[in-house]
C-alpha cells in the first residue's frame, strides 16, 4: 500500500495562499504602473518647485527649498486625498470580483482554501499595497529631494529639529499612519467586490465612496458624522511630526478603521458565505 501523500497544515496553506496572492499582485503591470503614478506626485512637486520656487508663495515651497526632505511630506500630503485612495480602490475592488470575471473563483474554492481564509488573504494582499504605497511615495521624496535640493536636519511642526535618523523614523511612522488609514477603505472595497463579478464596477464604487466621505467631512451641517467617517483622521499624521510624538490621533484613527475592518469584514463574510459562487 502506497503511504498518502502529506497534507499541508491549514497554517502553511494560509501562508502558500497569501504568497501566491502577493506574488500576483506584484507581478501586475497594473500595480507597477499605479506605483509609478504615486512615485510621480513627489516628483513633480520637486520639479515644479524647483523650476519656479518663490519666497511668496505658500509656506511649504520654501520648507522644500530650504530642505529636500520635506518633498516626501508634500508628496504624501497630496496623494492622500484622491491618488492613494484611487489605487486602494482598484486594487481592493479587485479581490474578489476580478477573480470571479476571470473564472477563477472557483477553482481556488475547490482547492481546500475555505472562504474565510480566501477572504482573508485577499483583505491582506490589498493591506501589504496599502503599506508600500505610501513607503514608494516617500522614497521618491526623499529621492527627488535629495538629488534637486539640499538636505539636513528638519525642523518639525513643534520647532524642534532632528537628524537625518530622526526623520527617517518619523518617515516610517507617517507610512505606517497612512497605511493604516487605508485599511478601512480597503474592508470596504472587499465588500463591494463581492457584490459583482464586474471588477470595474467594485473599483469605481469604492473610489466614489472614498471621495464621498472626503466631501461629508468637509460639510459643517454633518460635523455629527465626522468622526465616523473612516476619512475623518487621514490628515491627523501630522501630530507624529512633533516633538514629543504626539500618538492621540494615531490611536484614534486606528480604533476608527479597526470598526470599518469589523463590519465591512462582516458583511463581506456574510455575502460571500453565502452566495452562489458559479464562476
Amino acid at each position: 500500500m502506497s503511504r498518502a501523500e502529506p497534507v499541508a497544515a491549514p497554517p502553511a496553506r494560509a501562508f502558500a495562499l497569501l504568497g501566491s496572492e502577493l506574488s500576483v499582485l506584484f507581478r501586475r503591470r497594473r500595480t507597477w504602473a499605479m506605483l509609478a503614478a504615486l512615485a510621480l506626485v513627489p516628483i513633480l512637486v520637486g520639479i515644479a518647485v524647483r523650476i519656479r520656487s518663490s519666497s511668496n508663495g505658500p509656506a511649504f515651497l520654501a520648507a522644500i527649498s530650504d530642505n529636500g526632505l520635506f518633498v516626501s511630506f508634500t508628496g504624501l500630503t497630496v496623494s492622500i486625498p484622491l491618488f492613494l485612495p484611487l489605487t486602494i480602490g482598484v486594487v481592493a475592488g479587485d479581490t474578489i470580483a476580478g477573480e470571479a470575471s476571470l473564472g477563477t473563483l472557483r477553482y481556488l474554492l475547490v482547492a481546500p482554501t475555505g472562504r474565510v481564509r480566501l477572504l482573508l488573504v485577499k483583505y491582506a494582499g490589498a493591506a501589504v499595497f496599502a503599506l508600500a504605497a505610501p513607503l514608494v511615495v516617500l522614497l521618491a521624496g526623499v529621492g527627488i529631494g535629495a538629488l534637486l535640493f539640499p538636505i539636513g536636519p528638519v525642523t518639525l511642526l513643534s520647532g524642534n529639529t532632528v537628524g537625518i535618523d530622526g526623520f527617517a523614523v518619523r518617515a516610517l511612522l507617517l507610512a505606517a499612519y497612512v497605511a493604516v488609514s487605508l485599511l478601512g477603505l480597503s474592508a470596504i472595497g472587499l465588500f463591494v467586490s463581492t457584490l459583482t463579478t464586474v471588477p470595474v464596477g467594485a473599483m469605481a464604487a469604492t473610489i466614489v465612496l472614498a471621495a464621498a466621505a472626503q466631501i461629508l467631512d468637509t460639510l459643517p451641517q454633518l460635523d455629527w458624522l465626522h468622526p465616523w467617517l473612516f476619512s475623518h483622521y487621514w490628515f491627523g499624521f501630522a501630530d507624529l511630526l512633533r516633538d514629543p510624538i504626539a500618538w492621540d490621533s494615531f490611536g484614534q484613527n486606528a480604533l476608527l478603521q479597526l470598526g470599518y475592518i469589523a463590519f465591512f469584514g462582516g458583511l463581506a463574510y456574510g455575502r460571500f458565505a453565502t452566495k452562489d459562487i458559479l464562476s
